[in-house]
């Protein structure tokens, strides 16, 4: 039990009534958690509106209600609190619940459309290897040290957020390090964290369906380094155009990393290929089994956060130089001599990056077969795009489901088509079945070949009507290819 005004430290408070000194079992935003003696904090989401339950929290035994809106007539023997935004209110309440986890831990956040994962599990599995108790909030899972928590979403809600660094902090960790999705930051759930520092890997066309515009996109990403106390660090990839727009206005202290121009923290790439890649950084050759330039990107963001954290480089190289990364993120499979590559790229940029490292380390002769897909209820502008560059820059395309969601997939198809011209139509499949799809792309390829899955890399499920059926691209493209080698 806390008591109220205790959690309501530092909150914006417009108004209350009723007894401050109430004692609550919990803080929820679900009517449906909400048990006797819970805060209920009504949020306005995109979905649905909090305020329209508070009747329903009241009725399962709310002690206290936290709105932006207060009703016509306020219950006797509830205590009130009315607030200029719930869901910013939330996540400081929430860091005040569970005693401010993030002043005892050093909490880096990153953000930025590709990258984030892999970033995030590189210095995740970084900073393990070098001794720190650690954890990860990411895409493919939460982790308290090597302990895995399914994740649902990018960035958890602002009270899991809070209640994981609990945890965290309970059994030692000095470090976590967390994914801030766009959605993540607009809808403040990361409010009430206090962190060491931020980095931006790169921006470029997504969630126009949530954002509606680029502009609003770059914005939200923007907010997280906005946000940034001095104290802080904020680190941007300098190469892209947008990363010196995230220091605009920003407290904390500016840093870059960059491959082309002047920044912080520099390297050439010396050699790339499928086994791995060579950077050449302040005159170190130093070899990483990760493979292309992107990746390039996110180990000297990786290499750059970990120093502005006090470590030493050559430690962190050397270190660095053994790490995997991140599942789903050009994932190699060979088998019978053809190599798949299951990555996660799922947008235009993130295609475009994996289908250029790719071939350029194509030797000649052998073929790139790439399967895609597009995602349901998501933005509609970048289907066409990815066709096209599945189709320009392969030798067979296959266009196929990712996760159709509760949209029919022949009409997602027909938007992707649309990016794929007459003369192109000839190398180019269109096999709503996305298993079918893959043992199509296995079946058309030879000894030498490179088949790429593109679009759902970690993920180990397809949603379709509100159903996740289990289905994981690693898993069907092995049992094909070991189909077609023992036969």
């Amino acid at each position: 039990m806390k008591v109220l005004k205790d959690i309501l430290y530092k909150v914006s408070l417009v108004s209350t009534s009723g007894d401050m000194e109430v004692d609550v079992k919990n803080i929820v935003f679900d009517s449906r958690k909400v048990e006797e003696g819970s805060a209920f904090v009504a949020i306005a989401g995109t979905q649905v509106n909090g305020h329209d339950y508070i009747d329903a929290a009241l009725e399962k035994g709310a002690a206290a209600i936290v709105c932006e809106d207060l009703p016509e007539n306020l219950k006797e023997g509830i205590t009130w609190v009315q607030v200029g935004d719930s869901a910013k209110a939330l996540g400081i309440m929430a860091s005040n619940y569970y005693g401010n986890p993030s002043d005892e831990i050093q909490v880096v956040a990153i953000t930025g459309t590709n990258g984030k994962t892999t970033t995030a599990t590189l210095l995740h599995q970084l900073f393990i290897a070098m001794g720190y108790s650690t954890g990860l909030l990411s895409t493919v899972e939460n982790k308290i040290n090597e302990e895995v928590i399914p994740a649902t979403h990018t960035t958890p809600d602002a009270v899991s957020v809070q209640a994981l660094l609990r945890k965290m902090v309970d059994v030692g960790c000095t470090h976590c390090f967390m994914e801030a999705s766009s959605h993540a930051i607009v809808q403040e759930r990361i409010a009430g964290l206090k962190l060491a520092g931020a980095v931006f890997t790169n921006i470029s066309h997504d969630h126009l369906d949530y954002h509606k515009t680029f502009d609003e996109y770059i914005k939200a990403k923007k907010k997280l380094f906005d946000d940034l106390p001095k104290d802080a660090f904020a680190l941007v990839n300098s190469d892209d155009k947008r990363g010196m727009v995230m220091l605009q206005n920003c407290k904390a202290n500016h840093q870059t990393f960059a491959l082309k121009s002047p920044a912080d923290f520099k390297a050439k790439i010396i050699s790339n290929t499928l086994e791995g890649l060579e950077l050449d950084i302040n005159g170190k050759l130093v070899w990483f089994r990760l493979i292309g330039a992107f990746n390039a990107y996110n180990l000297l963001g990786v290499l750059g956060t970990a120093i502005l954290l006090g470590e030493d480089e050559e430690e962190v190289l050397t270190t660095l130089s053994s790490i995997r990364g991140a599942k789903g993120r050009f994932d190699r499979i060979s088998i019978g001599g053809i190599t798949a590559i299951v990555d996660y790229a799922h947008t235009p940029d993130a295609l475009d990056n994996v289908l250029k490292t790719i071939n350029g380390v194509r030797t000649g002769g052998e073929q790139l077969i790439t399967v895609v897909g597009c995602g349901g209820n998501r933005d509609k502008t970048k289907r066409p795009i990815m066709a096209k560059m599945a189709v320009q820059e392969s030798d067979k395309a296959i266009l196929t489901s990712d996760n159709p969601r509760f949209e029919d997939p022949e009409e997602i198809l027909k938007d992707m088509q649309a990016g794929v011209g007459p003369t192109e139509r000839r190398k180019t499949l269109t096999i709503v079945d996305r298993k079918e799809a893959i043992r199509t792309a296995c079946m058309l390829s030879q000894p030498g070949d490179i088949i790429l899955v593109a679009g759902k890399g970690h993920e180990d499920y397809q949603e379709i009507k509100g159903v996740k059926h289990h289905f994981d691209d690693a898993e069907v493209v092995t049992e094909f290819l070991t189909e077609l080698n023992q036969s």
